[in-house]
């Protein structure tokens, strides 16, 4: 009788123990999940770039990750220095996180040189394929896939849209960057369209702040000019120097990102880039559970948006068409 009330003491503990074994797995900690952010031309200090972080990791918390509890976020902050851009991606890489999130086409470059395993999520990216990054767009291929934010035949509307606002417009300068294959390919574009609207363009390859100031002045000794900025690190980073330049030498100015026209340039056309780091969150989720980055496709822009000032038209003497200004999705007056 002794024997049979220790079994069933015994089967009870065994049972108790069972019943607790879910409440005690589920109190052990999560797994911290490290998140590793490459940007290539903001600073800490520069909100643009704190709007953008700070939109993947609202969207991030939002699919159940939590900072300082499930997940860690480094970011590195080059400031459009190629130097510090390199030795950023090689820290990042060095920490082994499990995604790295990258911004801009030489952070993916860099990225690309510095690790083939890790994940890599892309964003604000022009031409992934003919950059080299992934093998098509719907089936990336390898350990990077992303989102883009300007194709180069875009291009060709910016240089439409600057002779509509600016009808006598006969020249227009392209700041590229000749080194980079999807700027190189803005400017063919741009060079293609040019004679169907009676414009000559003139390329000026640029590498630092003095080259655009040169650049800018030189074009600017004669008349009927206009600017097309193309999208690129170092024109994001010298944006006030542009900006502050084309009101100088009263050159109407149109620029790929939506924060030009918003501190002061003349207009701007292109995608949404905070939208872009929100829908990244949901491709960082997708690889931290398990799916591969080669088989998310790459993601294009589904809408653009035009941005006119009108307080720098006037500044400029300019008058904006009616039916251009009738198109704008934003108007700042």
């Amino acid at each position: 009788m002794a024997v049979g009330i220790g079994r069933r003491h015994f089967i009870s503990a065994i049972g108790g123990a069972a019943a607790a074994w879910p409440l005690a797995a589920r109190a052990q900690p999560e797994r911290l999940r490290w998140i590793g952010v490459l940007m290539d031309i903001y600073t800490p200090a520069d909100s643009e770039g704190q709007s953008r972080l700070a939109a993947f990791q609202e969207a991030f918390q939002k699919l159940g990750w939590t900072v300082g509890r499930n997940v860690r976020i480094e970011a590195r902050w080059a400031a459009g220095d190629p130097n510090r851009l390199r030795a950023f991606a090689a820290e990042l890489v060095g920490i082994t996180p499990d995604v790295i999130l990258c911004m801009g086409v030489s952070a993916v470059a860099i990225m690309q040189q510095a690790t083939r395993t890790i994940p890599v999520v892309f964003v604000q990216t022009s031409d992934p394929v003919g950059s080299g990054f992934v093998t098509s767009l719907a089936r990336p291929g390898g350990n990077i896939t992303g989102f883009t934010n300007f194709e180069p035949e875009m291009s060709g509307k910016w240089l439409g849209l600057l002779k509509e606002a600016t009808p006598n417009m006969s020249r227009v300068a392209v700041l590229f960057h000749a080194e980079t294959a999807n700027s190189l390919a803005f400017l063919q574009v741009i060079e293609a369209v040019a004679p169907s609207l009676g414009v000559q363009v003139t390329a000026a390859s640029i590498h630092d702040g003095v080259e655009i100031e040169r650049n800018i002045a030189t074009f600017a000794s004669e008349p009927d000019g206009g600017l097309i900025v193309s999208p690129h690190p170092i024109f994001a980073a010298n944006r006030g120097l542009i900006i502050a330049l084309a009101a100088r030498y009263r050159l109407p100015a149109i620029y790929a990102v939506q924060y030009f026209a918003a501190e002061g340039g003349l207009m701007s056309y292109g995608s949404d880039q905070i939208d872009q780091w929100r829908a990244a969150a949901r491709y960082v989720d997708r690889i931290l559970k398990g799916e591969s980055p080669g088989d998310l496709p790459v993601q294009q822009p589904t809408k653009y948006t035009l941005v006119i000032n009108l307080k720098t038209a006037k500044a400029l003497g300019l008058t904006v068409p009616q039916s251009l200004l009738a198109t704008a999705d934003e108007v700042i007056e």
